[in-house]
């Protein structure tokens, strides 16, 4: 039976994968950040002429479905690899972005003017 995915698991994966081939040396935060960068781009490209409209049928189509998977499958990849070589748990530091930001921009009530206000960088 298949082991649950989980993220602990990935990244013990991912590094399993990498120690195998003798790639630690090359995984420095430097040249991480700079491969998610670049995956990144290329999930970025696939939409980049697609209307709005267009943008959320993507996975439908079936040529298209798959490149964004696999981009999606490499961000992520190098995401965890990243944390993983600088100590960080992106689990907890996703919550406690979630925290700051619900601090940051509050619910607003009727009374408290356009929504608009609201948004981030408006």
């Amino acid at each position: 039976m298949t082991e649950p995915l989980d993220l602990a698991r990935l990244q013990r994966r991912l590094a399993e994968f990498a120690a195998a081939r003798n790639w630690q040396p090359y995984h420095t935060p430097k040249n991480l950040v700079a491969a998610l960068s670049v995956e990144a781009s290329e999930l970025v490209e696939i939409f980049q002429w697609l209307t709005p409209e267009e943008s959320t049928r993507v996975m439908d189509d079936p040529g298209t479905a798959p490149r964004v998977e696999d981009e999606v499958a490499d961000v992520l990849a190098y995401l965890l690899q990243f944390c993983e070589a600088l100590g960080i748990n992106p689990l907890a530091a996703l919550d406690a972005k979630i925290d700051r930001n619900e601090r940051r921009f509050p619910v607003a009530g009727p009374d408290d003017g356009d929504e608009r206000d609201q948004l981030p960088g408006s």
